[in-house]
């Protein structure tokens, strides 16, 4: 069995799986925010910045699966340093960029609910966390498209 093959393959797996979790998520979110809207009415409006951040964390996730998955087949094919990896990386890098514009979107949200209801904005540190690790992917990726870009075969 070729090792690479193996290797790729348990990948495509767990992104799969992964994507499966995502549209899990998608379809649970809607009855989550009715709940939370029936138990706490007086700040049922700030659940439309929740649902905004929390589709399009999904929607950035998803398409960053999707590139990675194609990603994945470009090795498979023995075609890693090509134009096709340099565009899967770099839509990953952009789906990476929007999850840190959609976490500070998230920590403003709860800003303003915390200042609104007198509450506190818990979420925050994990939000700033989820930047950091955000960040710390987009220099990754960055690294890795450095030797695709300078490859013989890429303009």
């Amino acid at each position: 069995m070729n090792v690479k093959w193996g290797s790729t393959s348990f990948l495509k797996v767990i992104i799969f799986l992964a994507g499966i979790a995502v549209l899990a998520l998608c379809i649970s979110l809607p009855g989550i925010a009715i709940r939370d809207a029936r138990v706490h009415p007086d700040t049922a409006y700030f659940l439309i910045p929740f649902l905004v951040c929390a589709y399009g964390f999904c929607i950035a996730f998803a398409v960053a699966l999707f590139q990675s998955y194609k990603l994945l087949t470009y090795i498979e094919k023995n075609i890693a340093f090509s134009e096709l990896s340099f565009k899967s990386l770099k839509i990953i890098k952009k789906c990476a960029i929007a999850v840190i514009f959609l976490f500070l979107l998230a920590i403003v949200s709860l800003k303003v609910c915390a200042k609104v209801t007198g509450g506190d904005a818990a979420p925050v540190p994990l939000c700033l966390l989820g930047i950091l690790l955000t960040s710390i992917f987009v220099a990754i990726v960055d690294v890795l498209q450095k030797p695709i870009k300078n490859a013989p075969d890429i303009k």
